[in-house]
Parts: C-alpha cells; structure tokens; sequence
C-alpha cells in the first residue's frame, strides 16, 4: 500500500528512532524503514522530511532521510524483476520537488541533494530528464550568492557522476553538456577569481576594518563556488573531449584554460603567508585553490599532452614549476602541497610517453599522413620544447636542488624521528609519493634520471663523494655535512642500475658502509637506516665474495637500538632472501638470531604496518630458507601470539595465513606438529559466516590445501571440515581450482574413511561444479572425478549418478569443432564415462537406459537416434587422438569390452575399433609422468627434490601407479573381440 502524507508523522518517528542508541529501539525501526523502502511514496514522504521548514534544525533527521532516499534510488528508481519500482508520476514529482529546492541553506543538507540529483540524473538523463541542464543553466543567470553555490555544487556532482558512464553514446552526451556548459562556466570563473583577488586585496590593506569584514562570507561564498566551478572546468575539459593522444586534434579549451589556471595560482601566492594568521578561512582556500589549479593542470596535460605540448602552454607552466622547486621564494618554501604539485608536474612531463621523439610511424600514401606519423610529428615537436626548456645546465641544477635540498633531513623531520621513529619510518618510506614532499623529491629525481642517466649519473657520483670525504666514517655529530652524506646515500639507492658502472659496490662497502655500522653512536642512525637502503637496493651487485658481510650487516641492524634503522633492514634483508642468487650457505647460522630478531621487533613495534612488513619477512624466509624444524616451536609460539593480537586487522591476518603456508610447506611430513595452533585458525578462516569471511577465505583456502597435500595421514578434525568446501562453492566459484586441489587432496589422503563420512557432500560438490562452470573449470574439475572413480569404482558411480548425467550430455552435445577447449573437455567426460565402462560395466549399461537420462538429454536440445552407449562408441572413437596415452587404453579398454557384445550396430564398426585399438597397443604408453592433474603445479610446494615431495603428491602418483587400466592388457582384450 502507498504511503501518503498522513504516514509522515510514523515515518519521522521511525527515523528518529533509526539514530537511537538502544538497540532494542534502533533494530525494529531500521526494520520497518526497510520494508517500506519499495512502498510507493517512500521517497515523497522522505523528500518532505527533508524539505520541510519546520525541520530546518533537525539537520540529522534531515540527512538519515536523505541516506535512505539515496539508497532508495540506487535499489528501486529502475524496475527490477522482484519490485515495480518507483512510479513515472512519483519520479516527476520527486524531480520537480529536488529542483525546487535549490536555496538550502545548509550545507550538508545541500550537498545530500546534489547527489541526490546526479544519482537520478545517472539514471534519467538525457531521455527522462533532458531539461536538467537548461533549467540549472537558466537558474544561474539570476542567482544570488548562496544559489549559484548550490548550483554549482549540484553541476559538480552531477557531471562527476555522468563522466563515469564509458558507453559510446553516454560519452557523446557528455560531450554535449561540455559544449554548451563550457563558456558560461569558464567566464563565470574567471569573474570569480577577479572579485576574489580584489576582495584580498581590499582585506589585506583594510586590516581591522568593521565594514570590510561584513563583506566576508559573501566573498567566502564565491570562494567556494569558484572552487565549484573549477572542478565543473576540470571535468569539462578532461571527460568532455577525447583525448588528443588518440584523436591527434588540438582541443582548443586546453590552450584557452592552462595559462590562465597558472595566473591564478601565481596571482594568490602572495596571500599564503599574509593570511595565515589574519584570515585563516581565507588562507584555508588559498591552500586549496593553489593546490587544486595545480592538480587540474596536471590532470589536462595527462588526458591531452599534444595541446598541452603546445608551447604557449607547457613553456610557461613548466618554467614556473622549475623555478618554484630551484628557487622558491619563502612564502612557497614553507607551501609544501604547493611544492609537492609542481613536482608532480614536472615529473609527468618528463615521463610522458607521448613526449618522448617516436621512431615508428610511416607514410602509406605520399599525398596522406597515417595517424602514426601524426602522433610521431607531435611528439618530435614537443621533444623540442622540452630540450629547449631543459638544457644541460638546468637538468644538473635541477639533481642538484633535489639532493642538496630536498633530500636533506630538517630539524623538524629529526625531531620527528626522535620522538617517534617507527611512524618517521613509515612516513618516508612507505607513504604515497604524492603526500609528502621528500618522497615526492625522490620520486621525481628517479624519473629525471632515467631520463638523462648518462648525464646525471657522474653528477650523483660527484656529489656521493663529496659527501663522503666531507664527512669521513668517524663522524658522530649532527653537521650539514652529516646530514648531505645522508642525502647523496639517498640519491645513490634510489639510481643502482646505472651507478653501478662508476663505482663498485665492495670497495664503497669495504671502504665507508661497512666502518660506519661498526659505529654505534646514537647519531648514526641517521646513516645507519640509509647503509640498510643501499644494502637492499644495490642486492643485484653484491657479488659472492661479499654476501656474507652484508648478511652479517643487515642482520646486525635487525638488533638495532632504532625502530626506524631495523624496519630499514627488515625490509633490505627481505630483497636479499628473494633475490634468485640468494645464498643459504652463507645466510644458515644466521638464522637462529634472525628469528629471534624478528620475533622481538614484532613485540616491539606498534603500527599495523611495521607488522605486517616483519611477517612478510618471516613468511619469504620460510619459503627460501630449507632450516625450519629447529625452530618450530618457536615459529609456533610466535604465530598463536600474533593472530591473538591481530583481531580486527584482516591485512595483517592474510600476511600472517600467507606465512602459515610457508611454514606447513617447509615442516613437510612434520605439519602435524603444528595442528593445536594451525587447525583453529584454519577453521575460522575457512568459515563463511565469520565476520572477516570476505577478506581471509582466499589465503585460508590456499593454507587448507597446503595443509592438507602435506599431511601425512587424515586427521579428525581436517576430516570434519570437508562440508565447508561444499558451503564456499555454493556461494560463488571464485577459489574454484584451489577448491578442486582440496577435494583432490581429501580423496587421496582420506580414502575410503572420507567417502563414507562425506559421500553427499561429494556428490553435491560435483554436481554443483560440472554444468555450472565454464569448461576451464571443468577441465580442472575432470581430473579429480577420474581419481574419484578409480580409487572407488562400484562405490562412487551410483553415488554421482546426476553428474555423470551431465557428462553424458557433454559427450553427446555438439559445437566443439572449432573450440578446444570444448573438445578437451568433451574428451576427458568420455574417458571418464570409459573407465567405468571398463571397472563398473553394469552400471554404465543401466545409467545410459535411465529415463532421467533421456529427459536430460531432451531439456538440452540433444537428439538421440540410437541406443545412448553406441553414441558413446562414437564418441570414443571420434575422440581418441584428442587424449593423453593413457585416456587411449581406456578408449581401447571399452572398445574392446563393448565389442564382446556383438550387438549388430557394434559390429558395423568392427574394422575402426580394430583400426583404433591397434593404432594405441603400436602406439605404447608414455612415461606416466604425463598425466598431470589440477594439483600437480602445487603453487604451495617447493621441490628440491623427490623426497620432499608432499604427500600428496606421492600418494597420488602411487595410485596412478596401481590404476587397473595399467594392470589390464589391451593385446589380450583384443584377442577377444569376435
């Protein structure tokens, strides 16, 4: 039933319960509210919740009205199967009413509405809703302050939301608004910015003045909208043209806007430090204007980098950039997000891909340019540009600021360390790049110097030994010239690859690196924690004869006082342990005090991410390392302690899973001995009703079929969680082959103890795979049904009967002749359907008389003629060299028994089944080796050797060793055939 305005009063009720703290009067609110969200009306008696006057302060009824409003429209403003959907009067009504209440006079009221519009507009423009744009565009001619922000905050939203749609005809729409939003928007703009200038202007030399700040929300307003505006600009601009790197034409709004964003940024400068105490919500825009014309300068040069290519535009807005990072005046010294997005700039200029000079590209026809050459002729063109800008002199300044400069630790950043050094740690190293302006520095220093390595690379090697000889290994003390060798060790990591031909690593470890972690004076942390960088950077050029000093060293600062100094070193000693010329030789009596390492640092630190960055090493050293079993005990202690503490944080629990896996892998044949702990975590990632289901079952579902191809023998408690293989399948088939490797290992391993526990399970299992995955799906599936019925010939094929159906089906479908992946799979269901010929022939007989069958048969479209077992004579016969050697015997097996027989329609194909059966006993059989099952990749597994071989493994070749098929001789069955 409706909903109409005499239900308001009930609905404003539940609302306002909805937000209450007592459970017992939130839930049936929450309830009720949910079962009227597809009762017509809902949303009208929202929207007058939401509009009404006399509600004005309620501003969080207002917005709990607004969410389920909005959720209202994601589930039910589109017809959908279960539900009718919000009616078209309803939907105008609700239009008309959202377009009616342009001037709300709060702003997070407004801000609901404006997503409320463009997630209708998603939806109902152009064909529903077409006069949406002329109506806001009408709107703004006579608006006052207050009204055009609103407007602009609901243009802003709404096209935010129509860019994202990527369909052809929804782009060319976009394109449409662009056009005709464009001028008025970008004139709007620019009138903006020349009131908000003037208005600075007025407040900086009337400070104090009564009358001048009567004037400041008004001018605060147009700040804001202005900032609108530029996003709507952005938007405009990047998703309302292609972009000119595919359609090599000059967007013209690119060189109209660029150059005039980059005047506004330089024209409000000048106010940042002025108004930093005066007028901090002025000072507050200047920081996000400044910032934001910036980002939209680098985001146009991204999306059209010919037209930003131009020089008119890329020479003044790169000069200026260069300028402000070689020599920023102070007020932008002290601006950093300012700084950080000129570096940003500069970067994606010099590593833009369409700036580089093409060598491809030719002529198809002298009197036309292929769309290649174009591309080719621009970038040449803009090469240009760039070699004029950048000349020799300036590209070394540039490598010389960004050492000297911003690679150098301040007072503040030492302060920093000294309070805090793990959090100092992480802010430098593992923050977004775009952050923080040191690690933006390095970013684009890396970038500059693939660019001109050969240029820049004795430059750094100058400056490295500069540093080094002003500041010899003995130094303790805080001095600039500390604090520059800092920075060249810095410049020396991060560009390894090309250093390492002007200078050789060992006497540098010999002669400094090596001197300097012999001194423990508390300052040396400073280059201590660098000394950990460069010894994982440059792993590639630490040759033999220095590998085990530089073990030694990064295992001695895994013991450093500084958090900082051995998270550098746990991370350096990680890149060593993976790197393939990795020596446990010279690492193995290392061992004992690196896991003792760890294992404190782990206690030690505080951060998620310290954690998980000290299991991540634990788990690559459990993967590399063959010396596990002595410190098994230990290993265990130290993973029950940490999933007890990691409650909650699902990203250090998939780390911790990953290392889990690692350790059953190397305990081997010894995983039993870790079950009291394994087996309950297991269990609780493996649960799908747990509450961190989503985020674990991947990495428990990888450690339950490691656990279970190296346990020696079943367990009770592995045997009971069969059934939750069976629960994750019938949600979705996302860990599909892991699932299939699971219930591969459970046949092998648990044998006849585990069908009969689980036979239903089993049978449900299949049965919801085979029809119900594609057939890559299906051939990792094949396999393990095979193994199924050989290791339980008369127990299993009556139990799987509805499967077994279904591969009849697949046997005797078509359209697999020009797929082959249908043919792999049609020919491994008949060698299947083969075996059972050959080890159950009863049962098959009566399976292919089944009614059922031919029902099944029929529902599919597939037209029997004859008997349904002589179609599969056809299909053996047709199939045969689409089989492994050993999928032929059985072939030939079934060929043979099914030629004792002597039905007539058999006998017609007397000369091919001979010809065939003779072609396989030529033929012989290859090594079995061949026959290669979901499980035998075994990610989980690190074989050194047949010894170490899971279990599993050497269960499952011992049963394929014994398969009947082999026992049975194809010679003598022939010999029978009539």
């Amino acid at each position: 039933m409706a909903l109409s305005a005499a239900d308001l009063p009930a609905l404003y009720t539940l609302l306002v319960n909805s937000m209450s703290q007592d459970e017992s009067v939130r839930k049936p609110a929450e309830a009720a509210l949910s079962q009227s969200e597809n009762r017509p009306g809902f949303c009208s008696c929202l929207m007058e919740v939401i509009t009404a006057k006399d509600l004005v302060s309620q501003v969080d009824i207002r917005l709990m009205a607004s969410v389920y409003f909005k959720n209202s429209i994601n589930r039910y403003w589109r017809k959908r199967r279960d539900s009718s959907g919000i009616s078209s009067e309803e939907k105008q009504h609700l239009k008309q009413k959202l377009l009616s209440h342009l001037r709300e006079e709060n702003n997070q009221i407004a801000q609901m509405l404006a997503v409320l519009i463009s997630k209708i507009a998603r939806f109902d423009y152009p064909r529903e809703w077409p006069e949406l744009f002329s109506f806001l565009a009408q709107q703004l001619q006579s608006a006052d302050v207050l009204t055009s922000h609103r407007l602009f905050m609901i243009l802003f939203r709404t096209l935010k939301e129509l860019s994202t749609k990527r369909l052809t005809a929804d782009q060319r729409t976009f394109a449409e608004i662009s056009s005709h939003l464009f001028e008025f928007c970008w004139r709007l703009w620019q009138s903006d910015i020349q009131t908000i200038l003037h208005g600075f202007s007025t407040i900086s030399q009337s400070y104090g003045s009564s009358a001048v700040e009567q004037h400041h929300d008004d001018l605060y307003l147009t700040c804001e909208r202005c900032l609108f505006c530029l996003k709507i600009i952005c938007q405009l601009v990047i998703s309302g043209f292609q972009s000119d790197a595919k359609c090599i034409q000059e967007i013209r709004p690119v060189k109209e806007v660029s150059p005039v964003l980059l005047n506004a940024a330089q024209s409000f400068l000048p106010y940042y430090t002025s108004f930093q105490s005066r007028h901090p919500k002025f000072w507050d825009f200047i920081k996000k204007a400044c910032t934001k014309l910036m980002k939209v300068l680098v985001a146009i040069q991204q999306r059209h980098p010919y037209s930003f290519g131009d020089t008119c535009v890329l020479q003044p807005v790169l000069n200026f950039c260069l300028n402000k990072i070689t020599d920023p005046e102070p007020d932008v010294l002290a601006f950093a997000q300012f700084l950080i997005k000129c570096m940003v700039m500069v970067k994606s200029v010099l590593e833009c891909k369409e700036y580089k000079p093409s060598l491809t590209g030719r002529v198809m026809d002298e009197n036309s340019v292929t769309l290649e050459q174009m591309k080719k002729n621009n970038s040449n063109a803009v090469a240009g540009v760039l070699t004029s800008l950048l000349p020799k002199e300036r590209i070394v300044l540039l490598c010389n600021i960004l050492i000297r400069r911003y690679f150098v630790l301040n007072s503040s950043d030492l302060e920093e360390w000294y309070e805090n050094s793990e959090a100092f740690h992480h802010e430098q190293d593992m923050v977004q790049w775009t952050e923080k302006l040191r690690p933006c520095a390095e970013a684009l220093y890396i970038v500059l110097f693939e660019n001109h390595s050969q240029l820049l690379a004795p430059i750094v090697v100058s400056i490295l030994q500069e540093a080094m000889n002003g500041c010899p290994t003995s130094v303790t003390e805080i001095t600039p010239g500390l604090l520059l060798k800092d920075a060249a060790y810095g410049a020396a990591a991060y560009v390894y690859y090309e250093l390492s031909n002007y200078l050789s690593f060992k006497d540098w470890f010999d002669g400094a690196l090596s001197l300097e972690l012999s001194n423990d004076h508390p300052n040396m942390r400073i280059i201590h924690r660098k000394v950990a960088l460069i010894l994982g950077q440059w792993v590639s050029e630490i040759k033999n004869d220095i590998k085990r000093p530089v073990y030694c060293a990064l295992i001695r600062m895994l013991q450093d006082k500084d958090l900082s100094v051995r998270l550098a070193a746990c991370r350096s000693l990680c890149l060593h342990v993976e790197d393939a010329s990795f020596s446990e030789k010279d690492f193995s009596d290392l061992l004992p005090v690196c896991w003792v390492s760890c294992f404190n640092l782990v206690k030690e630190v505080q951060e998620f991410d310290s954690k998980v960055q000290v299991l991540n090493l634990i788990s690559v050293l459990l993967g590399h390392v063959n010396e596990v079993i002595p410190f098994a005990n230990n290993l265990m202690q130290f993973f029950q302690m940490v999933w007890e503490e990691s409650s909650g944080e699902s990203l250090l629990q998939i780390q911790l899973l990953i290392a889990l896996r690692n350790f059953v892998v190397a305990l081997g044949y010894q995983s039993p001995s870790c079950y009291a702990m394994l087996l309950p975590i297991l269990q609780k990632g493996i649960d799908i009703n747990g509450p961190d289901e989503l985020n674990l079952l991947e990495d428990s579902m990888l450690l339950w079929e490691a656990t279970i191809s190296h346990a020696p023998t079943m367990v009770p408690q592995l045997l009971a969680y069969f059934p939750c293989l069976v629960e994750i399948l019938e949600r979705n088939f996302d860990q599909l082959q892991v699932a299939v490797d699971i219930t591969e290992g459970y046949i092998i391993l648990g044998g006849r103890e585990f069908l009969s526990m689980h036979a239903s399970s089993v049978a449900r299992l299949l049965d919801l795979i085979v029809g119900n995955v594609n057939d890559r799906g299906l051939l990792s599936t094949l396999p393990v049904i095979d193994i199924l019925i050989q290791c339980f010939p008369t127990e299993v094929p009556p139990l799987i009967s509805s499967t077994l159906q279904k591969l009849v089906v697949i046997c005797l479908c078509g359209g697999d002749d020009k797929d082959p992946s249908k043919t792999a799979v049609k020919a491994s269901s008949a060698a299947i359907l083969a075996r059972i010929w050959v080890m159950n022939t009863n049962y098959l007989a009566q399976l292919t008389s089944e009614p059922s069958l031919s029902s099944l048969l029929q529902q599919t479209g597939v037209a029997i003629e004859d008997n349904i077992l002589l179609c599969l004579v056809d299909i053996w016969l047709d199939k045969v060299d689409n089989v492994s050697s050993h999928q032929k015997k059985t072939f030939g097996l079934a060929l043979s028994i099914i030629l004792t027989l002597r039905l007539p329609q058999v006998l017609d194909k007397l000369d091919q089944i001979l010809s065939v059966c003779t072609s396989i006993i030529l033929g012989g059989t290859d090594d079995l080796s061949e026959e290669v099952s979901s499980g035998d990749a075994m990610s989980s597994s690190r074989i050194h050797g047949e010894d170490s071989l899971p279990s599993k493994e050497l269960r499952r070749r011992q049963i394929k060793l014994s398969d009947p098929i082999n026992q049975l001789s194809l010679e003598n069955s022939a010999l029978k055939m009539p």
